[in-house]
């Protein structure tokens, strides 16, 4: 009798993966969709360097020479440093700069995000409020300057109010005391509307699960907001801080126009006395230099509120 044994199949070898072929690196000029947005982009990023960066450059280097309407550019250094240090007239205005700006900044990042929380409802008609609100955006600076002229002015609705409660007007925009509130008040309304949507943008993105949670665990409305809301809008909070830091600074065209700088400099901010020094006076090295401390300034907020409030986004 034969027995016969069967052996255990072996599992087939499998067989070596096919090489790939090497892949081939597109450079951007390989890619049509990169050419075409570079082209899309190309005409912004000129008018950029040509209406931003260079100018900016081009200030430094002035701030660094002697240069007027009649006579050429000479290299003087740091000349026009030390003379700014040495002007009385650059400390008025700088400490005029920085009591605009405290004043100016927390109240419109308070307004904003008041109005913020206000349109984040769904409420009927809610978009044509916000539309609303927008509005004094995209209206002329100069225009809304020259309704608030009129406004805060003596025999204006304001005073016209007060006396009607039997208090007396104020001169807003002649007091040296009310000159700063009252520009802040119109740098603060008309900002507020663009600070608004970046807000509300912020608000909508929070997940509706958060506040659906909080509301199961009895949280009131305050809770919420302080818990949910205001942590999760720290990117956009953060946004709204930095280009408020920078207008704040930066305020020119509205106090052209309603004061000139006065009452006695009440107003007189850094960029007003570059204005002045360029454009008055003709030292475009001097008020270069001005301004290269106003950005410096600018830069050094910017990073520490950055350190402060955005260092975890």
């Amino acid at each position: 009798m034969t027995s016969t044994t069967t052996r255990p199949t072996l599992p087939a070898t499998p067989e070596p993966p096919a090489a790939t072929p090497p892949r081939r690196r597109r450079h951007w000029w390989n890619s049509k969709e990169a050419i075409a947005g570079y082209i899309f982009i190309g005409p912004m990023v000129l008018l950029f360097a040509v209406f931003r960066i260079w100018p900016a450059i081009y200030g430094i280097v002035l701030a660094f020479g002697d240069y007027s309407l009649r006579r050429t550019y000479t290299f003087i250094g740091l000349d026009h440093f030390i003379e700014l240090f040495q002007d009385a007239i650059f400390w008025d205005a700088l400490k005029v700069t920085v009591i605009f700006a405290a004043i100016q900044m927390p109240l419109a990042m308070i307004v904003s995000l008041g109005m913020a929380q206000l349109c984040n409802r769904a409420l009927r008609g809610m978009g044509i409020y916000r539309s609303i609100f927008f509005l004094p955006t995209v209206t002329s600076s100069v225009l809304i300057a020259l309704v608030f002229m009129w406004i805060f002015s003596g025999s204006g609705p304001i005073n016209a109010l007060l006396e009607m409660f039997g208090l007396e007007g104020v001169g807003w925009l002649t007091d040296r005391f009310w000159v700063l509130p009252t520009l802040a008040i119109l740098s603060v309304w008309s900002s507020f509307g663009y600070n608004m949507l970046i807000l509300l943008a912020g608000m909508l993105a929070i997940p509706t699960e958060y506040y659906e949670a909080a509301s199961l665990d009895g949280a009131s409305g305050w809770a919420k907001f302080w818990h949910i809301t205001l942590p999760n809008l720290k990117p956009a909070l953060f946004f709204v801080l930095i280009i408020e830091t920078i207008k704040s600074l930066q305020t020119f065209d509205s106090i052209f126009v309603m004061t000139g700088g006065g009452p006695a400099r009440g107003s007189y901010t850094l960029t007003f006395m570059i204005y002045d020094q360029g454009f008055g006076y003709f030292n475009f090295g001097y008020a270069s230099a001005a301004g290269v401390v106003l950005l410096i300034i600018t830069l050094a907020l910017s990073l520490i509120q950055r350190k402060i409030v955005g260092k975890n986004d």
